[in-house]
């Protein structure tokens, strides 16, 4: 494991470049295999989930370089194979090969998905699309094994009891190449899933609606990559730096945004009264003078996205009077970074998931850790406000997440360092 050691209380100020989006880039990835000709993808993030991802393509016998921000993936060999439970467990985007190797080989076996403990977060309607999809689901020694019929999978029209993001990229990478048409309703409309069906369409999946809440998906028999494919921008990491800026910024830009992807984050700040320059493909981050305090609930996109419900904390932390609240209906127990921001001198507190928060303008350094990888991102932030040294352990969760993430706060001027615990 690593550890930041961040010493704070510096303003930062500079330009600073946002990376592929590390979700789209985990389902990405996945989806690679079902391309019968090896796929290219440009913009990806320097994180540890890709490193973790190439690990398990290696399992299947799928090579992969990485070099700079280009993935070269080359499924032309892949062997089917189960995934073994303990990569598995080392991040819960792995859960997309499900989806992925039963579209590839109308069979997967898969470990049970690990990642962030933000509470709970079940896949009955994953396996509930598998399915309707006419896949047999069964669980064998702590294993998902999923089965399609001989004659393989079919379409079917599949109704999402609750919006969900990785159902909905799960019964996508299934359906595209099953016999007839899947529509799925009440499907999650991110962008990184219009990023996915972009890639899939250019290997020829006819899949419709994606960015709406019905996805057509007439499947097709075989797959085929022909031209590179440029991830999105990293919406939330975007989204971190915006906040960061407003934190301890003496003027930030924040370069290779999609403005449209951040309006509700973008009227948040506003509201509390950040001045920001919007352009075309960045974002200028005045010097924050006295901010306001405001409330947040996140909700599915395009509402507040809950990646960025943590991100934003240290900035509530900033303004000068009243009571913040920030009610996350997506993952209500995604506190654990509370009783973490508290050991620095933050005035928060949670009531009933609510959390509440309060004006703290004297906020020291501490030796605390990042449990998953959005509350290492307000452990950071806050770091970099906080007088003294911030020493944050199990910092690989950050590195999960945030793309050359130390270089990019150097480069901002950061007295920072990532060492090995």
């Amino acid at each position: 494991m690593k550890k930041m050691i961040i010493h704070g209380g510096k303003p930062l100020k500079g330009d600073v470049w946002i990376g592929g989006a590390k979700n789209s880039t985990v389902a990405l990835i996945p989806a690679s295999i079902l391309s019968r000709t090896p796929v290219t993808l440009d913009s990806v993030p320097r994180i540890q989930d890709v490193d973790n991802l190439m690990d398990l393509l290696a399992e299947m016998n799928v090579t992969s370089e990485f070099v700079e921000t280009t993935l070269k993936v080359d499924p032309s060999n892949i062997e089917m194979h189960p995934l073994p439970a303990g990569k598995i467990k080392s991040l819960r985007a792995s859960y997309y090969f499900m989806g992925a190797l039963l579209g590839r080989f109308g069979r997967a076996v898969v470990g049970f998905p690990g990642g962030d403990d933000i509470g709970p977060r079940p896949i009955d309607q994953h396996i509930k699309g598998f399915q309707m999809l006419g896949a047999k689901v069964r669980n064998e020694n702590d294993e998902i094994v999923i089965t399609a019929p001989e004659e393989g999978l079919h379409g079917a029209n599949i109704y999402l009891e609750m919006v969900s993001v990785g159902a909905t990229i799960n019964i996508i990478l299934a359906a595209v190449t099953a016999s007839g048409r899947t529509v799925i309703e009440n499907a999650a409309r991110e962008p990184e899933i219009i990023d996915l069906s972009t890639f899939l369409n250019n290997m020829g999946a006819r899949i419709r609606g994606a960015g709406t809440d019905t996805i057509r998906i007439d499947g097709v028999p075989v797959l085929q990559a022909r031209n590179a494919h440029t991830i999105i921008p990293d919406r939330i990491e975007a989204g971190t730096y915006i906040s960061l800026a407003a934190c301890v910024g003496e003027g930030i830009r924040v370069c290779n945004i999609i403005e449209e992807h951040l309006d509700s984050f973008l009227a948040k700040v506003e509201e509390m009264g950040v001045g920001m320059e919007v352009n075309e493909d960045s974002i200028y981050v005045y010097p924050a003078g006295d901010l306001q305090m405001i409330q947040i609930k996140t909700m599915p996109y395009p509402g507040f996205a809950t990646d960025l419900q943590q991100p934003i904390t240290p900035l509530l932390l900033s303004a000068k009077q009243g009571e913040g609240v920030i009610i996350d209906t997506i993952y209500p127990k995604r506190v654990r970074h509370i009783p973490e921001l508290q050991r620095m001198g933050a005035d928060l507190h949670v009531e009933d998931d609510i959390i509440l928060i309060h004006p703290s303008s004297h906020l020291k350094g501490a030796k605390v850790s990042a449990d998953e990888i959005r509350a290492g991102a307000a452990l950071m932030i806050t770091g970099l406000m906080a007088e003294g040294e911030t020493v944050i352990e199990n910092a690989d969760n950050i590195l999960r997440g945030y793309d050359r993430v130390e270089l990019k706060l150097r480069q901002l001027g950061a007295d920072v360092e990532i060492v090995d615990a």
